[in-house]
C-alpha cells in the first residue's frame, strides 16, 4: 500500500558530494517526519537527520554542516545532499517516513523505510 523507493547512491571519493531521494507512493493521506538512517557493515543502524512536516530538521554530530536534509511535500520526497564526504560516511543508507495512509476505508499511521541505498566512500 505505500512503498519508499531511494536512489543517488554510488561510488566517490573523498571530498565529493552526493545526493539522496526518497519518494514515497501508494495510499497516503499525510507524511509526518521523514528521515535518512544508515548502517556500516557491523554497526548498528544509526539516525543521520530527520525532518518534520513543518521543515524542523535534526542531525547526527558526525554529519553536522557537511549534510542537508530537506523535502518536497509536494511529491512525498525527502532528500538528502552530502558534501564533504569521507570514508567513514560508507554505509547503506536507509529511508523512513512515519505516515497517515488509506487501509481500505479505514486512515491508518505507519512507519515505513526504503529498500536501502549504498554509499561508498573512498580515501
Amino acid at each position: 500500500q505505500v512503498q519508499l523507493v531511494e536512489s543517488g547512491g554510488g561510488l566517490v571519493q573523498a571530498g565529493g558530494s552526493l545526493r539522496l531521494s526518497c519518494a514515497a507512493s501508494g495510499n497516503i493521506i499525510s507524511i509526518n517526519a521523514m528521515g535518512w538512517h544508515r548502517q556500516a557493515p557491523g554497526n548498528e543502524r544509526e539516525l543521520v537527520a530527520i525532518i518534520t512536516s513543518d521543515g524542523s530538521t535534526n542531525y547526527a554530530d558526525s554529519v553536522k554542516g557537511r549534510f542537508t536534509i530537506s523535502r518536497d511535500n509536494a511529491k512525498n520526497t525527502v532528500y538528502l545532499q552530502m558534501n564533504s564526504l569521507k570514508p567513514e560516511d560508507t554505509a547503506v543508507y536507509y529511508c523512513n517516513a512515519d505516515l497517515l495512509f488509506w487501509s481500505g476505508l479505514l486512515s491508518r499511521k505507519g512507519a515505513y523505510w526504503g529498500q536501502g541505498t549504498q554509499v561508498t566512500v573512498s580515501p
